[in-house]
């Protein structure tokens, strides 16, 4: 696989054995180039902290492809809206939190708005039916305004460990297409 992969965290981070985890080790043993960045702090996130080092992650690194989980799909809104990207393949935003969310651990990524230019060829909204953080009419409302392809996923939760998404075949196959 010649693209390299960014693998963005939401709050609490995406350690063993969440499917962001095994990803990159999916990715990384079949030599693949993936960097899981690790955000400062993530029990109780800054944007601005965040934002700073996500910047220089992508200066550094250059994705090709990046996966946002959680509130990194929010982090990646602001950074679409207050910085000219380099436009990357694809972007797959996974478990959008809703863009109302008063979770105090989150206060400083909200507001926000959602961007015009996502800076990915193709992106991707995964999400699921039952997701606490979001309503299906939300992301379909986020979808619709974003303009991209949404892939709901039954009963999938937050689409993290609690929900049972360790091992995810799908994501590893969208990611090698």
């Amino acid at each position: 696989m010649s693209e390299k992969v960014l693998l963005l965290h939401g709050w609490g981070g995406s350690d063993f054995p969440h499917w962001q985890s095994w990803l990159a080790g999916e990715i990384a043993k079949d030599y693949g180039t993936v960097n899981f960045l690790k955000f400062e702090n993530y029990d109780f996130p800054n944007k601005d902290d965040w934002k700073n080092q996500l910047i220089k992650e992508i200066e550094s690194f250059n994705p090709s492809i990046v996966i946002c989980h959680s509130v990194a799909n929010i982090l990646w809104f602001h950074l679409c809206n207050e910085v000219e990207l380099k436009q990357i393949k694809r972007l797959f935003l996974v478990a959008p939190p809703s863009m109302n969310c008063d979770i105090e651990e989150l206060k400083s990524f909200y507001p926000c708005e959602i961007p015009k230019n996502l800076y990915a060829d193709e992106s991707k909204i995964i999400a699921s039916t039952n997701d606490p953080y979001t309503s299906l009419q939300e992301l379909k409302s986020l979808q619709k305004e974003l303009n991209i392809s949404l892939e709901i996923l039954q009963d999938a939760g937050h689409i993290n460990t609690d929900s049972g998404f360790g091992k995810w075949d799908w994501i590893l196959q969208e990611v090698k297409k």
